[in-house]
């Protein structure tokens, strides 16, 4: 058999092989995503190399502001390198500028042309080469701080509750979503002595690592508080002390923290710069508690009135982050607090109130839009009489 037969019998096993190889580099990918790529993502990464450029110096007429553009985001992309990896990238720019210039040499002879040579390819080479390297050292990097986000964020699961929360005479929903690897928002149900309860929930300032070391902060001081005095000022004191102290001068935290006697239904509580929750009443109106006040750590100084409802058979209570009313729409329109209360008013069990807001939400905003804001969502509902 010559080799001629070998390759043709070769050739659908060739392209059974790439289009094998097509479907793996493909995997995944959706129209959503590609049109993100050249729109949120664009805009995202030209933000954010641009942040320390005064918006007042970008030229008016569209030619020039191109160019200014291009010089933002080269400078902005060589100043995010190490010392070297930015001589790696000057290297990559300069030799794709040689590559597109006249690169043709020649060595002349009496009898003519003895040796001629065009450069380009090598340039490109060299230019492709060193773009590739450092890209694969960015993406190494990449790697590395994702494993990393990934151990906080299981770190920052076990801050949380997992699985369901049994409160005698209650019904009790409670979900938390999170915009980046590790978020900032935070909630708990601490069991106290008598059977009381502590309800906390609460909304790190920033978003990332930073609002998940705050939030972390505010969990352990929580829980240390609650077991000295479980009051709800003695706790918001607690954690107030402990991010104005260890937080840093731009952190600071929202909160609401109560008490509750699943017995009597009574709640103590306080709220800290904290989105009002939302009690339900058997009749279908609607309560808002709390007061206006400054977050936990903010200014040295604490002030922060304490307040105390009862919640009857048949009424629930839902709390939430501002991630759920603020979250943003695909025409730019907030979900706001009047469709939120409006989702409250109709009542139910904590499951139902529970699956019917995030159901509203989720229907509201675009499916393939990621999260501005970390998203905390806990209802609980007294079973009726």
């Amino acid at each position: 058999m010559g080799t001629g037969d070998r390759g043709r019998r070769d050739r659908p096993g060739r392209f059974q092989r790439f289009e094998q190889f097509v479907r793996d580099y493909t995997a995944g990918l959706r129209k959503e995503d590609v049109r993100q790529l050249f729109t949120r993502e664009m805009a995202q990464t030209y933000a954010v190399l641009a942040r320390d450029q005064d918006e007042r110096a970008e030229p008016k007429r569209r030619v020039f502001r191109f160019f200014y553009r291009i010089r933002i985001v080269l400078l902005g992309l060589a100043f995010r390198l190490s010392p070297a990896r930015r001589l790696l990238f000057a290297v990559a720019l300069l030799a794709g500028l040689l590559a597109m210039s006249d690169n043709r040499f020649s060595v002349s002879g009496s009898h003519g042309t003895v040796f001629a040579w065009d450069a380009s390819g090598f340039w490109s080479f060299v230019s492709v080469v060193a773009f590739v390297c450092l890209l694969a050292m960015e993406l190494v990097d990449r790697v590395l701080v994702r494993d990393e986000l990934e151990v906080a964020r299981g770190v920052q699961r076990q801050l949380l509750p997992a699985g369901e929360v049994a409160i005698p005479g209650w019904s009790v929903a409670h979900g938390y979503r999170t915009a980046n690897e590790v978020g900032g928002d935070y909630y708990d149900f601490l069991p106290l002595d008598g059977g009381r309860v502590a309800l906390a929930v609460g909304d790190a300032s920033g978003h990332g690592m930073a609002a998940g070391l705050v939030m972390a902060l505010a969990s352990a001081a929580i829980h240390t508080a609650a077991e000295l005095d479980p009051a709800p000022l003695a706790v918001a004191r607690a954690v107030h002390r402990v991010v104005l102290r260890t937080g840093g001068a731009r952190a600071f935290m929202s909160l609401f923290y109560g008490v509750l006697d699943p017995v009597t239904g009574e709640l103590e509580y306080v709220g800290a710069g904290h989105p009002f929750p939302l009690l339900r009443r058997r009749s279908g109106e609607l309560e808002e508690l709390g007061r206006g006040a400054l977050p936990l750590g903010m200014r040295p100084a604490l002030e922060l009135p304490a307040d105390r409802v009862r919640i009857e058979p048949g009424e629930l209570l839902v709390l939430y982050s501002d991630g759920l009313p603020e979250g943003l729409g695909s025409d730019g329109e907030a979900f706001g607090f009047d469709r939120l209360r409006e989702l409250g008013r109709q009542g139910g069990d904590a499951a139902a109130v529970h699956r019917r807001i995030l159901a509203a939400f989720d229907g509201w905003r675009r499916a393939d839009e990621s999260l501005a804001d970390d998203l905390t969502l806990v209802v609980l509902a007294r079973d009726p009489a």
